[in-house]
């Protein structure tokens, strides 16, 4: 078997087999396959695509390129979720411990931040003592004990992806939904899980910019999912203004213990609940959304949830202190606010420039070896579709520094965009693919 004639034949617009997927795949990881011959493959599936075989084929060789976890010892459905990443997007910290409060075990594996998104690991690393990176016994032991934990991703999980992503990143070939697809879903199969629940974002804070294109992501994921046996549920939810009102690692924790404590509520709390309900469904602890909602709001109201976190803290080595005294994180004192300069309604709030701004502040990175503060970030006091006046606070900026202030205060004043009429509501879950 040669590349070059798998490259040929893609280029052709056939359908390559199980076989010649396996072949690239291996030999690229192997190193026996050079950079410019998987380039110019990935070229040719952009132009060409693959159709739904190809693309299982794809995500399961790239799952078999490295480690896997074995979750079997841990008993019951296991369920993970994944977001594909946006604005003031904390919905993990709050998620995970509904479900883990209703019964259902999750063991999930994040990532960390990377341009104006966030991660979850960076959050959660913005808890004195936390510790993202367990061994994979304690990984094991955490989730029997608590039924709950959250860790970094392992060096040799899905390598091939970790190749191919960089790669992509640098040749245009970036925007595929099946190698996209195939990208998200090898890491959640390969992270051990039998129940994966997605959060595809649409909008200008999100890597899918049209809710069209959310939609045929999320339909190509879930059906990676339903021929590989893993029950798939996909949400697409709104990304064209931050998710919640908090922008940046430590002041996001605060938000998302807010929710948990039932002290904040707003778009985060009803889409965690939506997210907590189709993971307790796709794991058959409920036979209807309705009766899972029922669940995960007692587990919010009741505070089991909270405590789950707490629980999950102090097993990863923070201060689970922090659930019940969110004082106790590091937050930038020094306060600088952004007004609105005119009067009129907000028509919207642009996700991606919030994000950026924060990134400026330094609480993201540009590049994967950057270092990041916990400490600084954003908060939102107004909200799309709120009517404001003159010299009404917009945004508040915690920061830490003169580097990068000037560019984020630009940013922040340009992210919100404010009209005469006001404008109806952009909904916050455009549907469900199942």
């Amino acid at each position: 078997m040669r590349m070059v004639d798998i490259i040929l034949k893609k280029r052709a617009g056939h359908e390559l087999t199980k076989d010649e997927i396996e072949f690239f795949i291996k030999g690229y990881v192997d190193e026996e396959i050079p950079d410019y011959q998987v380039s110019s493959l990935l070229m040719a599936i952009c132009c060409k695509g693959l159709n739904s075989s190809e693309t299982a084929w794809l995500t399961m060789a790239m799952v078999f390129s490295g480690d896997t976890v074995d979750l079997s010892e841990i008993p019951g459905i296991k369920t993970d979720k994944h977001s594909t990443g946006g604005v003031g997007d904390t919905t993990t910290l709050i998620v995970v411990p509904i479900v883990a409060a209703c019964g259902v075990p999750v063991a999930k594996m994040s990532g960390r931040g990377l341009g104006h998104t966030g991660g979850t690991i960076d959050k959660l690393e913005s808890i004195p003592g936390f510790n993202a990176f367990q061994s994979r016994a304690d990984f094991i032991r955490i989730v029997k004990d608590n039924g709950l934990c959250v860790v970094g991703q392992t060096g040799n999980l899905v390598p091939a992806d970790k190749k191919l992503y960089a790669l992509r990143d640098v040749t245009g070939t970036v925007e595929s939904i099946p190698l996209i697809a195939s990208s998200v879903m090898s890491k959640k199969i390969a992270a051990g899980a039998d129940a994966i629940v997605l959060d595809v974002k649409a909008g200008d804070g999100a890597f899918m910019k049209t809710v069209n294109d959310a939609f045929l992501l999320a339909k190509e994921m879930v059906e990676i999912g339903s021929k590989v046996n893993r029950k798939t549920i996909a949400l697409v939810t709104d990304m064209n203004q931050p998710l919640g009102c908090a922008i940046g690692n430590a002041l996001e924790v605060k938000e998302a213990i807010g929710v948990l404590n039932c002290e904040v509520k707003g778009e985060i709390r009803e889409v965690s609940l939506l997210l907590a309900s189709y993971m307790l469904f796709a794991a058959g602890k409920c036979s209807s959304i309705e009766q899972a909602n029922d669940l995960a709001v007692a587990a919010l109201e009741k505070g089991k949830a909270a405590e789950k976190l707490k629980a999950m803290i102090y097993a990863q080595g923070g201060n689970g202190d922090v659930v019940d005294n969110p004082e106790i994180l590091s937050i930038a004192s020094d306060v600088i606010d952004i007004k609105a300069q005119k009067n009129g309604y907000i028509t919207s709030i642009l996700a991606q420039k919030m994000g950026e701004a924060a990134m400026k502040l330094g609480a993201g990175r540009v590049k994967k070896d950057d270092q990041i503060d916990h400490s600084v970030g954003i908060t939102i006091r107004k909200k799309a579709g709120e009517a404001v006046r003159t010299g009404d606070v917009l945004a508040r900026m915690y920061v830490k520094h003169e580097k990068g202030l000037e560019e984020s205060k630009k940013l922040l004043q340009h992210a919100f965009i404010i009209s005469d009429e006001r404008v109806e509501a952009v909904p916050v879950v455009y549907g469900v693919v199942q």
